[in-house]
């Protein structure tokens, strides 16, 4: 069994981080199974990356994915044919294209969102109050630790592999 050791000096459990992220991925996957899309987590993560900034490149996008350009062309290109995504001409320089959201990928979003939030709040309504406050900040912890592992001095960056999963 392989231990962990907490902020805290207490020992935490491997099995209980990786339980917790089986909980956490069977909400993700819940949220995307919700909705009337055929939408892949590859597409997701794309949607919630253009949601959280607004204006993105296809080679950004494949930086925060963690992949190719031409892989995440081609996933960009089944979101804009599908409707969720949109291309246009940078504001700030026109030979630059840049993704947005289309009103459609936005209410997509904001659906799996609501529903993974849903999941996720019902599971902690579950927990006594100070186990809710304690998971807060330990949480809170666990956020700047990730943030820390990408390479990032606080967690306000989401734009690394990890992080880009924030919304």
């Amino acid at each position: 069994m392989v231990r962990v050791q907490a902020m805290s000096g207490k020992p935490v459990l491997a099995e209980e981080v990786m339980a917790a992220s089986r909980v956490i991925t069977a909400a993700v996957v819940r949220s995307l199974s919700a909705v009337d899309q055929k939408l892949t987590v590859p597409q997701l993560r794309v949607l919630v990356m253009v949601s959280a900034a607004q204006g993105l490149s296809v080679n950004a996008v494949a930086q925060g994915l963690g992949v190719n350009a031409s892989n995440a062309s081609r996933t960009c290109e089944r979101l804009v044919t599908s409707g969720l995504v949109f291309r246009e001409e940078s504001a700030d320089d026109r030979r630059r294209v840049v993704l947005n959201l289309s009103p459609a990928g936005k209410r997509l979003v904001d659906s799996v969102m609501k529903v993974r939030r849903n999941e996720l709040l019902g599971v902690v309504a579950r927990m006594a109050p100070a186990d809710r406050r304690t998971l807060a900040e330990s949480l809170r912890a666990f956020n700047v630790a990730a943030a820390m592992s990408e390479g990032q001095d606080s967690p306000d960056h989401p734009d690394q592999h990890l992080l880009a999963w924030l919304d």
